[in-house]
């Protein structure tokens, strides 16, 4: 059995948000998944981020959410730390998952409970809650997009708490950024939640980057956070500047909507997306194209 603080050393460098392959119709693919587990390693990542909100948790039953787990350790087989994300409105199936997930030997990531007028000492009971479930210890995700963002200030107080190892951040407010940078660096692990602009954590002190889009653009965002991490800001910010123009697409096309057709461009098994999400259009696939030809050479393009 894992214990937090051997979680905890394990909690640095760069995650992929590992996308789940859906096939059309119904089911995942899970030797999709597998082949792309694979490469994925091979590449040099230092851990996966497994079921997340780009994993497209909502659009899972709490079985299949379960049975990703279980076929991803298989996988895996403990050659990369792999955080798992338990979160759900119910505090009593985030419970099952996240005892499930440390069990599995993976370290359980939860959101707040997105209920309404859930307030900050509703919160920190959730969390404290938690700890029975969970002897490999917990990161939060402060995930602003369902609805509730954790201030620094609450983020401090439930680091206080001994089973809390790490934090992936979605609020990226600089003042925020400083904050938790300054006062939880070196207690807990602190993970930037965003790979369209995570120079600025890097720089603050951050430990780690988790990425949808290394599901995409894995060299390249690799590269840029192995330059940032080494002191290289300069080729870090030229690295980064390179891909703006997919940012861009992104933040209009949506993800995962856009890392699954960047995926399938380069021959990767991103399967396809669920309702409610939306495959990007044949239009906004041309577009899509266009910028990666730009972005990759020929030999990266599947």
């Amino acid at each position: 059995m894992t214990t937090a603080s051997e979680s905890k050393a394990r909690l640095k460098g760069v995650f992929n948000i590992t996308v789940t392959p859906f096939i059309p119709g119904d089911g995942i693919d899970f030797r999709g998944l597998a082949e792309n587990i694979e490469r994925l390693l091979g590449l040099g990542f230092d851990g996966l981020l497994i079921g997340g909100t780009y994993g497209e948790f909502p659009a899972m039953s709490v079985e299949e959410r379960a049975t990703l787990f279980r076929r991803v350790f298989e996988i895996v087989r403990d050659r990369v730390p792999v955080l798992l994300c338990s979160a759900h409105s119910d505090p009593r199936v985030a419970f099952e998952l996240t005892q499930l997930a440390a069990e599995l030997g993976g370290i359980p990531m939860i959101t707040a409970p997105f209920v309404s007028e859930v307030d900050d000492e509703h919160i920190v009971e959730f969390f404290r809650a938690l700890a029975p479930a969970s002897s490999s210890g917990l990161v939060i995700y402060n995930a602003p997009g369902i609805g509730i963002t954790l201030s620094a200030r609450l983020i401090e107080r439930l680091s206080d708490m001994s089973h809390v190892i790490g934090l992936k951040q979605g609020d990226l407010n600089p003042t925020t950024i400083d904050e938790l940078s300054n006062r939880l660096g070196g207690k807990i692990k602190l993970f930037c939640a965003s790979d369209l602009a995570f120079l600025g954590p890097l720089s603050a002190g951050f430990d780690g980057l988790s990425s949808t889009n290394s599901c995409a653009l894995s060299e390249l965002i690799l590269q840029c956070f192995r330059a940032m991490m080494a002191g290289d800001a300069h080729t870090a910010t030229r690295l980064h500047s390179s891909w703006f123009e997919y940012r861009e697409l992104a933040r209009r096309f949506g993800q995962p909507q856009t890392v699954k057709a960047a995926m399938a461009y380069r021959g990767w098994a991103g399967g396809v997306v669920r309702p409610p999400l939306l495959a990007i259009t044949s239009d906004q696939r041309e577009k899509l194209d266009a910028v990666l030809d730009l972005i990759l050479a020929p030999e990266e393009r599947g």
